[in-house]
């Protein structure tokens, strides 16, 4: 546990001594983004907030963070890729660096629309059925000491706004099943885009099923 604890403490000064998303770059333009952003709309929507829950919602999740997905899920000159989404094949070939800059710009400047939590029961790894709202909200607020597992508002905020300067995203109001779906990624390391210290990889690996469906509920309706 204390070896999590630690290296949650550790993502964060990297991250907010700028060692975890190393490209410094200048603020994009988020008018010309609009624009460039038209082809993203069949699945993200105009602006950003999806109509289904198989394409995750862009709205709002902030500039670098944006930024930087784009950049991993594009890859380098020779293909190599950081994010593998079979979804993105080919969607960004035609895109320069500065034309990912302005629609993350854009995508960022637009508000995120709520998709709402549920009253839902979860099922614990001993068959007990629990309240997973009540689950969602205790994890997400305080962590699983037993586990070691931090607090989501830790990088996250209280209320799910996310850090934009430090590319933590926001997370409040995206759809559950596309929360329930990453961090089932990060704990499979199927995902791994999370940089050298592995925090959400790290912190994945110690949730239940049922911890994740509840957290990924109680996400979605957190609201400011």
């Amino acid at each position: 546990m204390n070896s999590i604890i630690k290296n949650t403490a550790l993502a964060l000064g990297l991250v907010f001594g700028m060692g975890a998303v190393p490209m410094a770059i200048a603020a994009g333009d988020a008018a010309a983004g609009k624009a460039k952003a038209a082809q993203c709309a069949a699945c993200h929507g105009n602006d950003g907030n999806s109509l289904s829950p198989a394409f995750p919602k862009i709205a709002g999740l902030g500039e670098k963070y944006l930024y930087k997905q784009l950049k991993d899920i594009k890859g380098d000159s020779e293909g190599k890729k950081v994010r593998d989404v079979p979804q993105m094949i080919g969607q960004l070939d035609n895109f320069n660096d500065q034309d990912l800059q302005d629609i993350a710009a854009y995508f960022a400047s637009q508000p995120m629309q709520l998709s709402g939590s549920k009253a839902i029961s979860v099922m614990l790894n001993d068959g007990e059925d629990v309240d997973g709202l009540n689950l969602g909200r205790k994890i997400y607020r305080a962590g699983n000491m037993e586990t070691g597992v931090p607090a989501c508002m830790g990088c996250h905020s209280p209320t799910g706004q996310g850090n934009a300067p430090a590319a933590y995203p926001r997370l409040s109001g995206q759809y559950p099943e596309y929360i329930e779906a990453q961090l089932k990624a990060f704990r499979a390391g199927t995902r791994k885009n999370d940089g050298e210290v592995r925090i959400m990889r790290t912190v994945a690996k110690q949730l239940s099923d049922a911890e994740i469906k509840a957290l990924a509920n109680y996400i979605a309706g957190l609201t400011n």
